[in-house]
């Protein structure tokens, strides 16, 4: 089973120190690029991307990243 990619371009978002968040890897979620349990039912499961530092990182948008939950740029391949 393929993920469904939601964009062809990273989610640009600011995350804090310390704070973690769950990256969506089926490409179902409303609240992409974060999970909101549409996984349910299927294989997938979301990736904890846990902040050191406060900054902005680009989390995948295709779902094809070999990087999860971080874009590595496979959607322009």
């Amino acid at each position: 089973m393929k993920p469904e990619s939601p964009r062809n371009s990273p989610y640009a978002v600011d995350v804090e120190s310390g704070k973690s968040y769950y990256w969506c890897s089926c490409g179902k979620s409303k609240s992409q690029p974060f999970c909101d349990g549409s996984h349910q039912g299927t294989p997938f499961t979301p990736v904890e991307y846990k902040a050191t530092e406060n900054k902005t990182v680009f989390f995948c948008g295709c779902k094809k990243s070999g990087n999860q939950a971080l874009c590595d740029g496979s959607h322009s391949k």
